[in-house]
């Protein structure tokens, strides 16, 4: 499970995540200046975009302590 992934794996992983979010940012704003573009497959890399972005969220949720005092 992800909470037990040592704080520098999750940094890692953050890493990887904002760099495939980037490259999807970079594509989707390609193929929206296309009018030739697929819909379709334009709105499954927004929600891939979109689900990233969630899960970057996530765990950085899980880089900051907990303040139950």
């Amino acid at each position: 499970m992800m909470m037990t992934r040592p704080p520098q794996g999750i940094a890692a992983k953050l890493e990887q995540l904002r760099e495939e979010h980037r490259d999807l940012d970079i594509a989707i704003s390609r193929l929206a200046e296309d009018i030739h573009t697929n819909e379709l497959q334009l709105k499954r890399l927004k929600k891939r975009k979109l689900q990233i972005k969630d899960y970057i969220t996530k765990l950085e949720s899980l880089l900051i302590p907990d303040l139950d005092a």
